[in-house]
């Protein structure tokens, strides 16, 4: 597995947001109301996912982004690839030993671009091509932005593996708590 090497449309900024931002960023979701119907915890904003149906339906619509993310939205609109305002994001909590499996983002549900800011703690992404088997990995690091655009969107899987260390650098390294802001528009219908 190639840990340096990305797949192509995926593109890696770290350091999107300061120590600081990170910090008001995890404690406005820390005193907001984290669901807990999933083996993590998380929290939707703009609209709500139904993770069994894999749908986004016209009454999921849970209101605008509130304000307290628009440094982070006008960050992806003007100064990234991602070029447009999100209205959809979800927070996801990671604790050691938590991940998720491999997917690619829902298709009919969200448009083309994918961006997921992790926060407080670093951890392996793994991705996969769906049709040639091909691994890369990339240690996402606090405070990163990671966008999946093209190829890195639609045909390649990504996940977290479960699980309390990662190494890097031949060293085993401990996880801690790990929170991901997953920024995204929804197709309408979608």
């Amino acid at each position: 597995m190639n840990a340096i090497q990305l797949p192509q449309g995926a593109i890696y900024l770290p350091d999107f947001v300061t120590a600081a931002e990170e910090r008001e960023l995890v404690g406005t979701l820390d005193t907001g109301e984290w669901n807990t119907e999933m083996k993590r915890r998380v929290q939707h904003f703009g609209w709500r996912y139904d993770y069994r149906a894999r749908a986004v339906t016209a009454d999921a619509f849970l209101g605008t982004l509130p304000d307290w993310l628009s440094p982070v939205c006008a960050r992806l609109k003007t100064g990234t690839a991602f070029g447009r305002h999100p209205d959809q994001m979800i927070a996801n909590e990671y604790l050691p030993g938590q991940g998720i499996s491999a997917h690619v983002d829902c298709v009919p549900c969200f448009a083309d671009r994918i961006a997921s800011l992790s926060l407080l703690s670093a951890c392996e992404m793994r991705f996969r091509h769906r049709e040639n088997g091909e691994k890369h990995a990339l240690i996402l690091e606090p405070r990163a932005l990671l966008i999946l655009t093209g190829a890195a969107r639609y045909d390649w899987t990504h996940e977290i593996p479960a699980r309390a260390t990662d190494i890097v650098d031949s060293k085993r390294l401990p996880r801690g708590r790990r929170v991901s802001m997953t920024f995204r528009n929804v197709r309408r219908g979608g």
